[in-house]
């Protein structure tokens, strides 16, 4: 019953229990990597830590899972493609109890990097399982099923752990976990089934490739974890992480391209479809997690919204990219990949083309406005995308690239998260001395607005001249700080923006209809 059919798919009776199965577990994994966020505050009066001691929550979680993505098929070949998922699906919800009920942050640094490396390990191997249940044709269709975890998740995680932190408390924030991963778990043993192709390793695990790995990806997260707070490389740590990070990974290559049995298969990177895609990916996360992340955070620091409202204001996206995911799953196949992601980074560029028009004043419907556009053509993006990526490699290679292909989103996010963290930083500085360089005493129009300031401050205040002019520059000072501010954002959303428009061009590289799904079954 759960043979390889004719075209080399396997035969599952029942694939959209399969589908739900690591549906579960790919939301769980994505959601905990921003759902803490909104938590950190309450965790570290809690553990009595310090701003700095507090982040290691996310970036212990960040670095395991950068870590273990690559290696995940051969996770998967090694002790099974489905007993592999279960047992990580079962160590993510075991480590998210022990994060809810963590008394100390050693301890829940600890539950997180278990989190982090189960987790890892689990999405990739949830996309190779979705990849394999259904047939070539409906590649379009799994994919934008898988879609749902990994692109609605991050949407609804600053949202959901905001409300679960203000009326239940921050530990919530993982006990949630636990019933979704009961119900991952029954679904998954009952419908997953492993491919007759799949093969246990021969030999001795590659130890050193491991290592080299760990090394290279561990420094590199670390580094774009905390490059921002360390002023980057004028630090001798983030020095010392940047070259661990090039040469763990830089070995890490030469041993897999070198060994007889390497732990990770780059070969696939010789599928052109394969390389492209995995190009757009990067530039997919570096975009899609730069948004989620300095939006929120725009309207939070500018206009004053709670973290509940700056969810509330990303969630009419979640909603479209559902809805667009669903769309475009039926139309891989009948229509071009190539004009189907163009769409969709057209849609994206026009999306951030309205974020660059934002001012403090802005009102909260123009914000949802775009967020609806770009979640529209999220979809037309994540799932061709997806599919193409993986159309001309063979069954027996999908496990091992999919941890690749994983791990270029995740970092495509890291790196752009940590980017657009430098610019603002900057860029604020930057504008604030320019916007300075006008306000000077020889300026009529200011010294009349001044004067008209501190007259009104005085009489509303009852305060003395000297004092209103004193308070009357430092109302001046605030709104200038406020334009510097806002004009560092639209310079990040700029940035987000020439990503999308970089898509255009690499689209020659990808299959067009009737290629994508074909070839290698």
């Amino acid at each position: 019953m759960n043979a390889p059919s004719a075209t080399g798919t396997l035969r599952v009776p029942h694939r959209g229990l399969v589908a739900m199965s690591v549906m579960i577990g790919t939301f769980m994994e994505v959601l905990d990597t921003s759902v803490a966020n909104v938590a950190l505050p309450h965790m570290r009066g809690s553990f009595s830590a310090g701003v700095d001691e507090i982040t290691w929550v996310i970036t212990s979680y960040l670095v395991a899972n950068a870590v273990v993505l690559p290696v995940s098929g051969w996770i998967g070949n090694r002790f099974g493609r489905k007993r592999a998922y279960l047992w990580c699906l079962a160590l993510f919800s075991v480590a998210s109890l022990g994060a809810a009920v963590s008394t100390s942050l050693g301890m829940m640094v600890f539950m997180r990097l278990v989190q982090g490396l189960a987790g890892g390990a689990m999405v990739p191997m949830s996309q190779a399982i979705l990849l394999e249940a259904y047939p070539p044709e409906e590649h379009g269709k799994a994919m934008a099923l898988f879609g749902v975890g990994v692109i609605f998740a991050p949407i609804v995680g600053p949202t959901l752990g905001g409300w679960l932190t203000d009326v239940v408390g921050w530990r919530w924030v993982f006990y949630i976990n636990i019933p979704m991963g009961v119900l991952g778990f029954v679904l998954g043993m009952a419908n997953i089934v492993d491919p007759p192709y799949l093969r246990r390793p021969e030999g001795r695990v590659d130890a050193a490739s491991f290592v080299f790995l760990a090394v290279g990806l561990g420094c590199l997260e670390v580094m774009l974890n905390r490059g921002e707070r360390y002023d980057w490389f004028h630090s001798p740590r983030i020095q010392i992480l940047a070259l661990g990070a090039g040469l763990g990974v830089a070995l890490f290559v030469w041993r897999s391209l070198t060994a007889s049995r390497p732990l990770v298969d780059l070969r696939v990177f010789r599928s052109r479809e394969f390389a492209a895609g995995t190009v757009l990916m990067f530039l997919l996360g570096f975009a899609l997690y730069g948004a989620f992340t300095f939006l929120p955070l725009y309207v939070q620091t500018l206009q004053g919204y709670t973290a509940l409202l700056a969810g509330l204001l990303l969630s009419p996206g979640g909603i479209a990219s559902l809805v667009s995911m669903a769309l475009v799953g039926a139309l891989v196949g009948r229509v071009d990949i190539r004009a189907l992601i163009a769409f969709g980074a057209g849609l994206n560029i026009w999306a951030m083309w309205l974020l660059r028009h934002v001012s403090p004043d802005v009102d909260f419907h123009y914000l949802v406005f775009s967020r609806v556009v770009q979640g529209f053509g999220l979809g037309f993006l994540f799932v061709p995308l997806t599919a193409a990526a993986f159309a001309t490699l063979a069954p027996e290679r999908i496990g091992g690239a999919t941890g690749l292909f994983n791990l270029m989103r995740n970092e495509g996010g890291s790196i752009g998260v940590a980017i657009s963290s430098t610019v603002l930083s900057q860029h604020v500085q930057g504008h604030h001395a320019r916007l300075v360089e006008h306000v000077h005493a020889a300026n009529p129009l200011l010294v009349e607005r001044l004067d008209a300031m501190a007259r009104g401050l005085g009489g509303a205040a009852g305060l003395d001249p000297v004092t209103s002019r004193q308070l009357a520059w430092r109302v001046l000072d605030g709104q200038i700080s406020l334009q510097a501010a806002n004009m560092a954002y639209v310079d990040i959303f700029w940035m987000l923006t020439l990503a999308f428009v970089v898509f255009i061009p690499l689209l020659v590289l990808l299959p067009a209809r009737g290629q994508a799904g074909v070839a290698g079954h």
